[in-house]
């Protein structure tokens, strides 16, 4: 395998460029509409199939012409967020108030890169590759279409990456086991009754029942939930009342919560409604809680991990690889995929201190990566495809 990081080495400014590319040109989920268009055109260029599922997602099919039967699926997310970039840069957005702030327009030219390679490899692998290109994971939309039109049918392995800024450029974090929570999203309505503030009485006060929840959201984390297992409720958005001198009639809530075992997911569940009910019921309100399935908890398959271990090896030799990376509380939906087949989700080195805004969080205005790791991605990718069996 070691022709693969020769030619890695030729793509380099192909795959930085596109993905500068796709760095100035973000699109919200859903609206991947210009990104979908360009990873069509570029897998024309490599002579790949490809057809479009859903509106923006796209499926790439590519065979090989070696020996082997085996399927192997490859997945990239490549929708942005709503952030506004403070990066001074000069493949800075474009976009005002839109960000490629999570590393997604990387994973899509890491991919391309990697689709490129193989198209141009086809003989030294058989069987079929297949490339998700999948919109909406910020929302925790977009795998399932994919799902529905049965690109796992057949598979043998499911793997993908993300960029991380907390492991060195250059490193690769490839944990067996639980890696992500299982995330969920909510949305509470609380309807109460307006009245002027002076004659509270008279009315029901929204605003004031969802302070309470708010509150008491909080204590159901540190009073019915085992200390020794992760849980996190959060409140993102509160939004009530029309003036200051009335009793809000309504108020909205969103925000989510963060397991680790399926028990505790529908405990938090059941928990967090009976709390709004309750709470709106004492001050003569009411309140609905509409649940939202995000992600699965991400859950690697050991084997598979060690056979991406050992492409890294292969290519790049020893010391690339941990094992240990911290438990996160953030979620992927690539999680649905590794419940219908084995599958791996690599954390590619994305931070080097010497270019300091890729130190930076995800999701922040200022998150940025070193471009280097780019062909360490895009060699993963293809890696595993080509790797012996």
């Amino acid at each position: 395998m070691s022709y693969i990081l020769e030619q890695l080495n030729l793509e380099k400014s192909y795959i930085v460029s596109l993905r500068r590319e796709f760095h100035q040109q973000p699109e919200l989920s859903l609206k991947e509409f210009r990104t979908a268009e360009r990873i069509e055109e570029e897998l024309d260029q490599f002579g790949i199939a490809h057809s479009r599922v859903g509106e923006t997602g796209v499926l790439g099919i590519l065979r090989g012409e070696g020996k082997g039967e085996s399927v192997i699926v490859l997945r990239a997310d490549m929708d942005a967020l709503p952030i506004q970039e403070t990066n001074r840069v000069s493949y800075c957005s474009q976009i005002d108030g839109v960000m490629h702030a999570c590393g997604h327009d990387a994973h899509v030219a890491c991919l391309l890169g990697a689709a490129r390679l193989l198209a141009a490899n086809r003989n030294a692998f058989g069987g079929e590759v297949r490339l998700i290109f999948q919109p909406a994971e910020e929302i925790g939309q977009g795998a399932k279409p994919f799902l529905e039109a049965g690109v796992l049918e057949g598979a043998r392995r499911v793997f993908g990456l993300h960029t991380a800024p907390d492991i060195p450029s250059g490193q690769v974090g490839l944990k067996p086991g639980l890696n992500n929570a299982a995330v969920d999203h909510f949305k509470i309505v609380i309807r109460g009754k307006a009245a002027h503030v002076s004659t509270p009485q008279l009315g029901i006060d929204a605003l004031y029942i969802a302070s309470h929840i708010v509150v008491a959201l909080q204590a159901l984390v540190t009073r019915c939930t085992s200390p020794v297992e992760p849980v996190i409720i959060g409140v993102g958005r509160l939004e009530a009342g029309t003036t200051y001198n009335a009793l809000a009639e309504t108020a909205v809530l969103e925000g989510t919560t963060r397991t680790i075992s399926q028990e505790s997911r529908e405990q938090m569940q059941k928990l967090v409604t009976d709390t709004v009910q309750n709470i709106a019921g004492i001050y003569g309100g009411s309140g609905e809680i509409q649940w939202t399935d995000f992600a699965s908890a991400l859950i690697n398959d050991p084997l598979v991990c060690q056979e991406a271990a050992e492409v890294v090896k292969r290519i790049w030799g020893d010391g690339r690889v941990s094992a240990d990376r911290k438990l996160s509380l953030g979620g992927d939906n690539f999680a649905e995929y590794i419940l219908h087949t084995p599958g791996a989700y690599a954390y590619l080195g994305t931070g080097n201190p010497k270019k300091p805004n890729t130190l930076n969080a995800a999701h922040n205005g200022n998150f940025d990566i070193d471009e280097d790791a780019l062909t360490l991605g895009a060699g993963l990718y293809a890696g595993y495809v080509l790797r012996p069996e």
